[in-house]
């Protein structure tokens, strides 16, 4: 019976998207991570230090770097802690710190509300990019309600979750870490070109301790935000073959270096030049301080529509793993194309009220607070 089992549990494993494929190479693990970690927050990080001053904002910013860089290497590290026994998922690391039962309530919710968060703030930033993008390029076009873009951009990312598991989606997580670099890059870039604006200011933007505590905090949030990916750090690594002689450790840390250099290369530049240049007047998105030329804005939000499309698809990847498996494993479906196709589809569907929700949401704070955190422009 146990050889049974072991069978059936494997032939699960060879089905489901986090196992399926471990043949990745590092640099899978590289585009991956890249995606997962640089978002639209690396441009807040300007006016992050705008609120913290040079000398806190500069520690607090490499030390985010070094920081959350040890940690995963820790979770690296605690994939395989015993020869041959994987942590391919997350809740497994848990179940293993806390039991088999403890692991999964404190694990999956936190897992569940961070990547189908993700997932829906994602959405509406691709819908609303979209929107923006159309509007830029061609401001005679009629406009079109930016819920019917967001109902556009998921039946897009409907069609690509339909790709079976983490090694499928690599070409789509590629352009997504490309494009985070790149509008990181029209960022500082464009900053530096621009030159510091006259009478330029770095004090402190506060007139009162109550002021400054806020402002701290409020900037710690921002950093804290932009650096992100360490939920799905698990699920890459998984895809990466391992044997005694060269466990899955060496090529996925590897692959981390690269990742992480590729973060700093888009932060520190972004940060450290924006508020450079502009000092206290640099705005939340610092695209919008650089006067919002036509073909800037252009090109940025077509970038960050690609990357999001990819970090959707990275984020949703191990959602789909959890699916699939109670659905296997506790429901007892048969492992298909057709049970695949419907509890996908499903993710896909429900959401889009919540989307929506966000999006409205997000459009009444941005009419009251002039602030756009979701989309650039």
């Amino acid at each position: 019976m146990t050889n049974i089992n072991t069978v059936d549990n494997n032939a699960i494993n060879a089905w489901l998207p986090v196992t399926a494929s471990r043949n990745a190479k590092w640099w899978y693990s590289a585009f991956h991570n890249l995606t997962a970690m640089v978002g639209a927050g690396v441009l807040t990080l300007p006016y992050a230090m705008s609120m913290m001053g040079w000398g806190p904002g500069s520690v607090i910013l490499i030390m985010s770097w070094v920081i959350t860089l040890f940690t995963l290497w820790q979770m690296v590290e605690m994939h395989e802690m015993e020869p041959g026994v994987r942590s391919d998922r997350y809740h497994e690391l848990g179940q293993k710190a806390f039991g088999e039962k403890l692991g999964l309530y404190i694990v999956v919710p936190q897992q569940l509300l961070v990547e189908v968060g993700t997932c829906i703030v994602y959405m509406v930033t691709g819908g609303k990019s979209l929107k923006k993008f159309l509007e830029t390029v061609c401001p005679s076009c009629q406009k079109i309600r930016s819920s019917y873009w967001i109902m556009i951009f998921a039946s897009v990312n409907f069609a690509l979750s339909l790709l079976p598991n983490f090694n499928s989606i690599s070409a789509v997580s590629l352009a997504a870490a490309v494009m985070s670099i790149t509008y990181s890059t029209i960022a500082w870039v464009a900053s530096l070109k621009r030159g510091t604006v006259p009478n330029v200011d770095y004090g402190y933007k506060a007139h009162s301790t109550a002021d400054a505590v806020f402002n701290f905090m409020t900037a710690m949030g921002d950093v804290a935000f932009a650096y992100a990916g360490h939920n799905v750090v698990l699920e890459i690594q998984a895809t990466i073959p391992s044997t005694p002689e060269k466990p899955s450790k060496i090529a996925m840390w590897k692959g981390v270096i690269v990742a992480y250099l590729g973060v700093g290369f888009c932060y520190f530049p972004v940060a450290f030049i924006g508020y450079y240049v502009f000092g206290n007047s640099v705005d939340d998105n610092i695209l919008i301080t650089l006067e919002k030329p036509t073909w800037l804005i252009a090109a940025a939000n077509m970038f960050v529509i690609i990357h999001v499309i990819g970090g959707y698809q990275v984020f949703s990847m191990p959602v789909f793993d959890m699916m699939e498996t109670f659905l296997v494993k506790r429901m007892k479906f048969p492992p298909c194309f057709t049970l695949r196709f419907v509890a996908r589809t499903i993710f896909e569907a429900l959401p889009l009220p919540q989307h929506l929700t966000f999006y409205h949401v997000s459009y009444g704070l941005d009419c009251t607070n002039q602030r756009d955190l979701a989309y650039l422009g």
